[in-house]
């Protein structure tokens, strides 16, 4: 009998973001000996992103672009779908209501993490459409442990314009010494967006003075382990 291979499918709204959840799935989604055993598809949708940030907020046209995505995934023979950006994360409660397949949250997990690790958590983000449901996620997760958490939010001004200009020293610089200032009164620190995760590698571990949190790799771990169950 042939054994289908899982499908995951990421749903990014930035196409740079694809390479590198590419390489962390090669490394982390296999479940078993065959290669082949966890097939990755990839849809960017640039639009989404801008439209939310010319909005400044969620709109009806994200949630329902976002649950279309979902269901044509679950229609192309998805087994679950990976949301790779903070901004659109809410629009995932509403998308899992249309259909029998995960649909999963790239800052859940990490937030889970940080919510374990301290009471005091920063949360790092260069637009303030990813700082708001980041941080409504911290509350809530901290809601649901039933543990009391203080979250510190800061939003690293000038950085996304730096980034859009093609200047990623001045970007990466402005958000580095926005995670050195959180770090300095915080018990850990998250980095709202995965876009940020190559900073955050450029921080010797001697130079962390908390735990310094990233989402692409804690989401793959958790899609990973819900694939496992996906049978």
């Amino acid at each position: 009998m042939v054994t289908m291979p899982k499908r995951l499918v990421f749903l990014h709204t930035v196409s740079t973001l694809v390479a590198p959840f590419n390489r962390l799935a090669a490394e982390i989604l296999p479940l078993g000996s065959r290669p082949r055993e966890v097939e990755v598809w990839h849809v960017a949708d640039e639009m989404l992103l801008k439209v939310v940030l010319a909005e400044g907020r969620l709109t009806p046209f994200a949630y329902r672009r976002v649950a279309e995505h979902v269901v044509a995934a679950e229609r192309a023979g998805a087994s679950a779908v990976q949301l790779t950006c903070s901004s659109i994360s809410p629009c995932a409660d509403a998308a899992r209501l249309m259909v029998g397949i995960p649909v999963l949250k790239v800052d859940e997990p990490m937030v889970e993490q940080a919510v374990a690790l301290g009471t005091r958590i920063g949360v790092a983000a260069t637009v303030r459409t990813t700082l708001g449901p980041t941080t409504d996620l911290v509350a809530a997760k901290a809601r649901q442990a039933s543990r009391q958490a203080t979250v510190d939010s800061l939003l690293c001004e000038g950085a996304y314009a730096a980034l859009l200009a093609g200047d990623m020293e001045t970007h990466d610089a402005i958000v580095r010494a926005a995670l050195f200032e959180l770090m300095a009164r915080n018990d850990v620190v998250l980095l709202a967006q995965a876009s940020m995760a190559r900073v955050a590698d450029t921080i010797p571990e001697a130079e962390r003075r908390v735990p310094l949190l990233t989402s692409p790799r804690p989401a793959l771990e958790r899609a990973r382990d819900v694939l496992a169950r996906e049978e």
